[in-house]
């Protein structure tokens, strides 16, 4: 999971930088007799187990009698290779596509579109909003939800209780005052944060504005605009920078997540909670031997309002087929059954790990008991989960630093909270224009 974030942002830019210099459309699918013997699969590195895969292979040749060629595909250089071989005239027929990318490749005409078959990819289920929202394009599905990873508040439970903090907190008050006691309790340790922060985490910064009733861009009549100098989006901004002031070391207001690195100092104790994913757990108790699973918990978020939950920002992947597929129909067959109920508890959820594709999965988890404290934070938070705006050329926003510019200044100066606001707003304008003259 780690790997898989890692490389995030560097595909976010090579994608960007890709399609720039891509031809409008790849145009109509390439007109031959439909193959029904075998199909292709490109699956991404440290996205799903083998095993997973294999056992999405056995139910397909036993449904089908086709053969099924998967081929794992490394992070780096893949937005140039995947438009390459969606160009072709046999390229790979079932992708691996992370759903934040699915626009990119959707709007030059590469994937097919599944609007026809959304309830039979569905299973009759709802679709996390995370997860389905970044996969529509212009009214249409180009890629079916396989697995999401949410962000929440992950804390050390055993430095919580010594503060005489026994439950995870379900109002901003509370997690407040809770945070208070952690402080106090650590009052000798100047470079201790009750809860770390970096000012350059623009994923949980992108929470407050949602909170706040704000996004980034919205779409206006048919164009995509930039809306954070709004007054919501102000109010959301400031939220963030008073937050992040309040609880996490003044040096933390420039810092990146990886510099320090946060889920170290989870796990060095440094502090007792951060805003990240599931994969902070695992490299908190690898950095102390002392630590285990079981020392840590997790929660949604809440509201700074007190009403619920902060939305949180959902990553993860998705199926799509590939426009010039020659075995459209196999592909198809072969993603229902990747999206099928009964893979997504057996595989997805319980063996690699992963979030589920559907709000009544999510559910039926978080009655079944099964759940670990860490676990039921994060399939909280995935009920009420957002993506960023599903605009062209916010690729390149995320890339080229503009949003951790934008949260870590606010944290700098929360005065100029209205100048740090219009001036992202006119950088994002420029580049969300230009990239809408090009469609």
């Amino acid at each position: 999971m780690a790997h898989r974030f890692r490389h995030a942002l560097a595909l976010a830019l090579s994608v960007a930088t890709v399609l720039a210099t891509a031809a409008c459309s790849i145009g109509a699918p390439v007109t031959r007799a439909a193959r029904t013997d075998e199909i292709t699969v490109w699956v991404m590195q440290d996205d799903f187990s083998a095993a997973t895969i294999d056992a999405i292979n056995t139910r397909f040749r036993a449904q089908t009698g086709a053969e099924v060629h998967v081929q794992t595909q490394p992070w780096d250089g893949i937005a140039t290779k995947l438009m390459t071989a969606l160009a072709t005239s046999n390229p790979p027929d079932v992708i691996d596509i992370g759903n934040t990318k699915v626009l990119e490749f959707a709007r030059t005409g590469a994937l097919l579109d599944l609007s026809a078959q959304r309830e039979e990819l569905a299973h009759g289920g709802t679709w996390l909003d995370g997860l389905e929202q970044p996969m529509t394009y212009d009214g249409g599905l180009y890629a079916a939800p396989a697995f999401g990873a949410a962000r929440t508040v992950i804390y050390n439970r055993r430095m919580w209780r010594e503060a005489g903090i026994t439950t995870p907190p379900t109002t901003y008050d509370k997690l407040c005052g809770d945070l208070d006691r952690v402080q106090r309790a650590h009052a000798g340790d100047a470079d201790f944060s009750a809860l770390y922060l970096p000012g350059q985490n623009w994923f949980a910064g992108l929470q407050f504005l949602w909170d706040a009733g704000a996004s980034p861009a919205e779409l206006r009549d048919g164009q995509w605009t930039a809306t954070l100098g709004s007054p919501n989006g102000i109010a959301g901004l400031q939220a963030w920078a008073s937050f992040q002031n309040r609880y996490s070391s003044k040096a933390s207001r420039t810092a990146d997540t990886l510099i320090p690195d946060q889920a170290q100092l989870l796990g060095q104790q440094k502090t007792s909670a951060i805003i990240w994913n599931a994969s902070a757990v695992t490299k908190a108790v690898a950095s102390n031997p002392q630590l285990s699973a079981d020392d840590f918990g997790a929660f949604p978020m809440p509201s700074v309002s007190g009403d619920g939950q902060q939305p949180t920002m959902m990553s993860g992947s998705g199926w799509a087929v590939a426009t010039r597929s020659a075995a459209p129909s196999l592909a198809l067959a072969w993603i229902s059954i990747a999206t099928s109920p009964a893979v997504e508890r057996a595989w997805i959820v319980e063996h690699d790990g992963w979030l589920p594709n559907t709000r009544e999965l999510t559910a039926e988890y978080l009655a079944s008991g099964k759940l670990s404290a860490v676990q039921r934070g994060f399939f909280e938070a995935a009920m009420h989960s957002r993506s960023t705006p599903n605009a062209p050329g916010w690729a390149t926003i995320e890339a080229d630093g503009s949003l951790k510019e934008l949260f870590s200044k606010a944290a700098l100066d929360p005065s100029k909270a209205q100048d740090i606001a219009d001036a992202f707003d006119e950088r994002t304008d420029a580049v969300l224009s230009e990239a809408q003259e090009e469609l």
